[in-house]
């Protein structure tokens, strides 16, 4: 079929009546927009995601807008983030538009990357990560591999949406410099590198202002600056006023609206007919996504036996292994306990709008049945009894524990605890399962704990166990991936895309998350997860980007391509990686950035850069990194643009946050002047710092100083040459007498000419 052409969808809203353009502002329904049935245009549906299609059994009579097809459940992003792997989110993503294609769907509702604040968030299992720049790249390769089968994307939810309670009212309040480095960074850089079909607004206002009605964020700085060509939709139920939201960018209001506010836009267009060129714009993208899909329909796949397997490929390249004293891979030479009712019912995804109707879940008892690995299992507990313990499981799984060479116990977090719609009120495990891992620790000495839970848990009993595997929310194949890093048939490379606190109370939100009814205020600013941790040199109990494998690798001649570059320059960071041990292993190298200038404030390193690499035993590869002027910078709302800092950066190479095996200094300069305007307040020590002022403030102070008598000793020790310096720095030029300095009127009109016309 042949494409619409710009021309031809602009014809199009010619002939549209203001009602038929207005009637497209709104969903027909819960997952279709509306049709134009007098000049042909077709509706399409779109669907929940995004680890699974969720898309409303239609075939079935009467089926409520939650009940939803079989289909595949892949891991959530809580485990597919923990890969740190591109050619994982391509898999994935190119397997679910394959599957859009073959069930008619024309955008999936994802990917999710709002940036996790805090673990105490209901909705983090199904986003990618705390760190900015690992949730970008990943959704980036995620909506890249999705729309290469024409199927869209809907990258969400835009922005500051990092708490359940009250999202629909409460104000996310943020200074413009966290908003842009740490809430802002993953949707510009899937916007820059991918151009999402769609991009979904969030229900929240941010600084009291709703995000569908914000013209700064989605005009000023989504299509005006990013350059975003894309549809923006609202959430589900998230429009407040549609008149301001057309005006801001709003182009889709889902689900319907049963025609309301389609008419509150005709009668305010009806006023003022300048108006009208939004809607006409609004049109346009709409008709620009829907032809995108429609023209280019595909058979698409969907062959639940494949894509199975693919899911459990991906969470065989998720799994962490966070602890291991030597007792993984397990040796199948003395009898085995499974323990725990999640080995029997595994919980594989998170509740709400992602939730996939699946059919085919490999528990990991299954798992070890079909592998002929010998076992006996016991219940322990109910995971939906979390308070209170079943005696008889419980002396059923201590009795086989004791007598048994090995327990495999598998522990996690009920649907109760985390899901869409509420936060969670701590970071503890169901406490009749915490207590029977200390009472089977207690009576067997070889003790791994698989964890199943969409975000970081407290594990008072780390100390007491030999081994500890992540295995996150992995989707429907969990069992069989998880069996299979047990075994060793797979090496585990999977890195936390999170850190794991001691305890809550160490969070960097802690005293204001979910606090508040009306307001949210992010005071812990730019330093969000590890970039607080490290900054304060905190403990933890697992730092971000950290994990094991079954083999060792060593880091070796990190080089650079050269030693300095400036603005619109670039450097090649090179690094070898050897596999030192005896089996094959993936490892995740991380590059971390530190500011050494102290011209901002800062974390003390920021990930800049990853990459998985597959190494054999003894085999060695370069990984190569690409750092810029961006790379370096932070958000200067002075100049209101990403700036660097003349001066020395070190490049981190590492294994996590917290383990860093090489460091490289490298020199960068600037173009870029941050002293824009000279005014009275401006200070001394700027003009000093700026090579366009320098000479002539220094001038100026020689020239004007107090020829003082010599102080004495008592006046020397009250006023040191250091104080001098710093007061100095800090004094702005209309108070410069009362550090000593003679400011003739005419003087200082002449020094002030100067220096303004020294920054023209």
């Amino acid at each position: 079929m042949a494409g619409h052409s710009e021309k031809e969808i602009k014809e199009l809203i010619k002939k549209m009546t203001l009602e038929e353009k207005c009637g497209l502002l709104s969903g027909a329904d819960y997952w279709h927009t509306k049709t134009v049935e007098r000049l042909g245009i077709p509706h399409i549906m779109v669907s929940d995601g995004p680890h699974g299609l969720r898309k409303q059994n239609l075939e079935k009579e009467g089926s409520s807008a939650n009940e939803s097809i079989k289909a595949i459940c892949f891991p959530a992003a809580c485990a597919t983030a923990s890969s740190f792997d591109r050619s994982v989110l391509q898999k994935l993503g190119d397997t679910l538009a394959k599957e859009c294609q073959q069930q008619d769907v024309s955008t999936i509702l994802g990917p999710a990357v709002n940036i996790k604040r805090s673990p105490l968030c209901g909705r983090n299992f199904e986003y990618i990560s705390e760190d900015p720049y690992l949730a970008g790249e990943l959704a980036a390769s995620y909506i890249n591999s999705v729309q290469a089968h024409h199927v869209g994307t809907s990258i969400k939810h835009f922005a500051l949406n990092n708490q359940e309670y009250r999202r629909l009212t409460a104000s996310s309040n943020c200074d413009e410099r966290t908003m842009r480095e740490i809430y802002l960074t993953a949707f510009e850089k899937a916007v820059k590198q991918s151009q999402p079909a769609t991009i979904m607004h969030s229900y929240n206002l941010i600084n009291h202002s709703y995000t569908g009605e914000s013209k700064w964020l989605l005009t000023d700085v989504l299509r005006t600056e990013w350059g975003y060509k894309g549809v923006v939709m609202s959430d589900w139920g998230a429009v407040n006023d549609r008149v301001k939201g057309l005006i801001a960018g709003e182009d889709l209001e889902m689900p319907s609206s049963r025609g309301i506010n389609d008419k509150k836009v005709l009668e305010a267009i009806k006023k003022n007919p300048e108006l009208e060129k939004h809607l006409d714009e609004t049109c346009e993208r709409l008709l620009r996504w829907i032809y995108s899909y429609v023209d280019n329909r595909e058979p698409g796949e969907f062959d639940f036996a494949k894509h199975h397997d693919i899911a459990r490929e991906l969470e065989e390249e998720s799994i962490v292994l966070l602890k291991n004293e030597g007792v993984l891979p397990l040796k199948n030479n003395g009898t085995i306990a499974v323990i725990g009712e999640f080995a029997n019912k595994p919980r594989i995804q998170g509740g709400g709008s992602s939730h996939i109707n699946t059919s085919t879940v490999v528990s990991p008892l299954t798992a070890f049945k079909n592998a002929g690995i010998a076992f006996e299992y016991a219940q322990g507990y109910c995971i939906d009894k979390t308070e209170q313990e079943d005696a008889e499981l419980v002396k059923q799984a201590v009795a086989l524990a004791q007598n048994s060479s090995a327990v495999v116990f598998f522990a996690g977090l009920p649907d109760s605890y985390e899901s869409e719609g509420y936060d969670r009120t701590h970071l503890n495990l169901p406490p009749v399962q915490n207590k029977l891992i200390d009472q089977i620790a207690k009576v067997n000495g070889t003790v791994i704990i698989v964890l199943q839970n969409g975000s970081p848990v407290l594990m008072p009993w780390a100390k007491k166990v030999r081994a500890i595997v992540e295995a996150y929310l992995g989707g429907e194949a969990v069992g069989e991936a998880v069996v299979n890093v047990l075994t060793g048939k797979v090496n585990p490379s999977g890195k936390l895309a999170e850190t794991f606190p001691l305890r809550l109370e160490d969070t960097p939100a802690y005293l204001s998350f979910s606090k508040n009814k009306h307001d949210v205020d992010y005071g812990e600013g730019i330093f969000v997860g590890y970039r607080y941790y490290d900054s304060r040199n905190m403990d933890v109990a697992y730092p971000f980007g950290y994990g094991l494998s079954y083999t060792t690798f060593e880091y070796s001649d990190i080089s650079v391509s050269k030693n300095s570059f400036s603005d619109d320059d670039a450097i090649t960071v090179s690094v070898s990686i050897k596999n030192t041990g005896a089996v094959a292993g993936k490892e995740v190298v991380q590059m971390y950035i530190q500011d050494k200038t102290e011209t901002a404030i800062r974390p003390v390193k920021e990930l800049k850069g990853f990459e998985k690499v597959l190494l054999a035993p003894g085999q060695a590869k370069t990984v190569t990194f690409t750092v810029n002027k961006r790379s370096l910078a932070w958000y200067n709302t002075d100049i209101h643009q990403w700036y660097a800092a003349s001066g020395e950066y070190d490049i981190l190479i590492g294994a996590s946050s917290r383990d860093i095996r090489l460091e490289k200094q490298i020199t960068f300069t600037t173009h870029v002047n941050l002293l824009q305007e000279i005014t009275p307040n401006t200070t001394a020590g700027d003009l000093m710092a700026d090579e366009r002022t320098k000479d002539i403030i220094k001038a100026f102070l020689d020239k004007n100083q107090q020829q003082n008598k010599e102080a004495d000793s008592a006046e020397k020790e009250a006023i040191t040459d250091k104080m001098n310096e710093e007061m100095l720095d800090s004094t702005p030029l209309r108070a410069l007498h009362m550090m000593g300095f003679n400011l003739a009127e005419e003087d200082f009109t002449q020094l002030m000419a100067n220096l303004k016309e020294a920054i023209k």
